[in-house]
């Protein structure tokens, strides 16, 4: 499958105010764009050409991939503007970059290392329209599958089957062009309502759980610091798929200017050009490049947004 179409266009609005700074597929995550693990992920299977999205400050993605590549993949912007079309209508939206030919949709929000393998071969064996990702286990168990035909039935109880879900939709899903037929142009649409749709006139919307691997979902500034502290115990940042030279980042980027007599505890990443000074205190902690703690600060799950500055004593604060 070659190509990709990634959701970039969502506002983050569980983060604010980390995303009046960046879209919430740009936050950090050890050093490097959330997207871009979307990215590793999609070309670890053979996806060689991006499409995304944007809305939210969509000159933040300029600055990101100036030549509009990654990795050696091109990567294709369509804004949206002045309105968000949301999923479904994203996905309208992009009908000419993507052409005749079945590809993934993958949320630019989310942080996983499920292997897409099986979703690629049920899609396949299936002959469905679309088919999705699920998991038996997480935050939001909204969609109703039967395992036997391989096909969702529901999705919260909507049609009325009873059944209010028991699996979680990851945001990843394989596409045929024929869904394009299912969509109306300029249309602001979520994809639940043309996926229920489906069900109803009979259209394969299949599904496959993969339970294997990590998923997270970083709503909110509690579930962006503990991935960082869950990768950082795993020993990880998803180093199966990543390029080689990602696999050498570390927690302290090499510009930045740490005191040694700062003191970090816990899980601390600290980005380029950031300077902590001397008798500094860090517990669990995320900044963001160019930031800067001073002298007499203690900060607890604190996060330093780009250019910021923190002094004094803070807990759970977003600067």
């Amino acid at each position: 499958m070659n190509k990709a179409f990634v959701l970039g266009a969502g506002l983050g609005e569980r983060l604010r105010p980390l995303t009046d700074q960046l879209p919430k597929p740009l936050i950090p995550v050890f050093q490097k764009p959330l997207i871009t693990y979307a990215f590793d992920h999609l070309l670890a299977v053979g996806v060689r050409e991006f499409v995304v999205n944007t809305h939210h400050i969509p000159g933040a993605y300029a600055r990101a991939f100036p030549d509009q590549m990654y990795r050696g993949a091109p990567i294709c912007f369509r804004n949206e503007s002045p309105q968000r079309l949301e999923t479904a209508g994203g996905i309208a939206n992009v009908r000419d970059l993507i052409g005749d030919e079945a590809f993934i949709v993958y949320n630019g929000d989310i942080l996983t290392d499920l292997p897409l393998a099986p979703l690629l071969e049920e899609h396949r064996t299936r002959g469905n329209m679309v088919t999705l990702a699920l998991r038996g286990a997480g935050p939001a168990q909204h969609v109703a599958f039967d395992r036997s035909a391989g096909l969702v039935t529901d999705i919260r109880g909507m049609l009325g089957t009873g059944n209010a879900g028991e699996f979680l939709f990851t945001g990843i899903y394989v596409v045929e062009p024929a869904f394009f037929d299912w969509l109306t142009p300029g249309k602001v649409e979520s994809v639940i309502p043309v996926f229920l749709a489906m069900i109803q006139k009979g259209a394969r919307l299949g599904g496959v759980i993969i339970d294997e691997g990590r998923w997270w979902d970083l709503g909110n500034r509690t579930s962006y610091i503990e991935a960082h502290r869950e990768l950082r115990v795993l020993n990880s940042h998803f180093p199966h798929y990543a390029a080689p030279e990602l696999r050498k980042r570390v927690s302290i980027d090499p510009s930045a200017s740490v005191s040694s007599d700062a003191k970090l505890s816990g899980t601390n990443v600290v980005g380029a050009n950031c300077v902590i000074d001397p008798g500094a205190e860090l517990a669990d902690c995320i900044l963001w490049p160019g930031s800067h703690v001073a002298s007499d600060a203690r900060l607890t799950r604190c996060i330093l947004r780009a250019g910021t500055n923190a002094a004094g004593s803070h807990t759970d604060r977003d600067f």
